[in-house]
């Protein structure tokens, strides 16, 4: 997420944040948090709204926790009902990124160990990976945000299924992010028409896929576009769109067919607090006949509105269209401290969900929690966003080297002629350290665990 993704609410720098629609700039909003939480325990604190009215400033857990939010346990309940399917996801995209300019991941013991290992032992069945088309200048200078073409995609992608997790690409169909805010067209398909556009999309769309599956990437899952609210690959008309996505859905049809892997197709949406604007866009979906299987959720409890609302949503679009429907992102903060001197989206301080603090405790019980109203829902299950991405450098250095190097930070000044607007002005480093499962040093936090304890492991 940058609209939902540090990047495009997170103003670097400034103590605010811009929600990705670009509507207006929001101040934090205390949220208020409804559905199935966890009831407290005598020996644990627990942070779950509607059972608790512990805050951070007077949490128990708050103030046994040290000063990066790192507790030495954390306990949640399990979630009664649970399908033994639920997909407990990760978006992991800026890992390599992150591994290039020095990071080291550690595992439980405190070893060395790759990433994606630590992710499946915690219980992380599903890896999803943000593509980009061309996410460079025209010297080869990266913009950022992890790089995310295909071959960093497919090399993750690799890592994945060695640990035995499946994978879902995210394409945004553009160079750089995507988001309601911001859908610019990839530089190849500038001055293109919508025909022309469709075809650029369906080659793109169906050679990736070829690149994926001969790696031997377990692709179960596609978003063909990503956040696409407002419009996708400079295109701002619904028809035009629609027809966008058509393009995707049959190249994706076409390569799942070609290689006889059943591959889902997923349509992704945000702001699932206008409910009548994503009925309407699913509605169109429908109308057009476009082919595909799941309508993908970004749901951030600190923008997003209630879980009980979270739920009315994903509850609408099964019953309305017979649609299957994940939360593709979601995330918490563990701490309000910032890792790199780059000012983070989430603060923690006057910016948290009610009952729910900045702690390593708070962060677990808030995942629990989405989990709970999603699985209640009848959603296939929930995608962490970025748990991986932690600080390059030390917060008290200029770290701007590294990020311009390795594409570590969200967006690189050589993003600036392609999205003026945003990495223009405001480009920098990781705006969303104090959200990752990792701790500043690569150290995996206890709350990474919470995706085996809802199972009751």
């Amino acid at each position: 997420m940058y609209q939902h993704k540090p990047l495009f609410r997170a103003v670097v720098g400034m103590r605010g944040w811009q929600r990705g629609c670009g509507a207006q700039t929001q101040a934090p909003v205390q949220t208020e948090v409804q559905g199935e939480t966890q009831a407290p325990a005598e020996t644990q604190a627990q942070t779950s709204a509607g059972t608790q009215e512990q805050t951070a400033a007077d949490s128990d857990t708050a103030a046994a926790s040290t000063q990066d939010g790192s507790e030495d346990s954390v306990y949640v309940e399990p979630i009664a009902g649970i399908s033994g399917d639920f997909i407990c996801g990760m978006d992991a995209s800026a890992v390599l990124a992150e591994e290039n300019s020095g990071v080291i991941y550690y595992n439980f013991d405190g070893e060395e160990q790759d990433v994606f290992e630590t992710l499946s032992q915690s219980g992380v069945n599903y890896i999803r990976l943000r593509v980009w088309n061309d996410p460079y200048d025209e010297d080869g200078n990266g913009y950022g945000g992890g790089n995310n073409d295909v071959a960093t995609a497919v090399e993750l992608g690799m890592r994945a299924t060695e640990y035995g997790m499946k994978v879902c690409i995210d394409f945004h169909y553009s160079d750089f992010w995507a988001d309601p805010k911001r859908q610019h067209a990839p530089k190849a398909w500038e001055g293109m028409d919508a025909d022309e556009k469709c075809r650029a999309l369906y080659d793109f769309t169906k050679e990736s896929l070829t690149e994926f599956l001969d790696a031997g990437v377990d692709v179960e899952m596609v978003q063909i576009g990503n956040e696409i609210n407002n419009g996708m690959s400079g295109e701002t008309e619904l028809p035009v769109v629609t027809q966008l996505l058509d393009a995707g859905s049959r190249a994706v049809r076409e390569i799942s067919a070609e290689y006889e892997k059943e591959i889902q197709i997923a349509v992704h949406y945000t702001s699932v607090t206008n409910k009548a604007q994503v009925d309407s866009l699913v509605a169109n979906l429908e109308n057009s006949e476009i082919d595909y299987d799941i309508v993908a959720l970004s749901y951030y409890p600190f923008w997003d509105g209630s879980m009980k609302n979270m739920q009315r949503v994903v509850q609408l679009i099964q019953e309305r269209y017979g649609k299957k429907v994940v939360i593709a992102e979601t995330s918490y903060c563990y701490t309000s401290e910032d890792g790199d001197g780059s000012a983070n989206s989430l603060v923690g301080i006057d910016d948290l969900v009610d009952g729910y603090p900045a702690t390593v405790q708070g962060q677990a019980s808030m995942v629990r929690d989405v989990c709970a109203a999603a699985s209640e829902a009848g959603a296939l299950g929930v995608f962490y966003w970025e748990g991986t991405w932690i600080p390059v450098g030390e917060a008290t250095a200029d770290n701007s080297p590294i990020w311009e190097e390795f594409g570590s930070g969200w967006a690189s000044s050589y993003a600036s002629d392609y999205d003026p607007e945003d990495a223009g002005k405001y480009y920098g480093g990781c705006s969303w350290d104090n959200q990752a499962m990792f701790d500043f040093d690569g150290h995996p936090l206890e709350s990474r665990n919470v995706f085996r304890m809802i199972f009751g492991e």
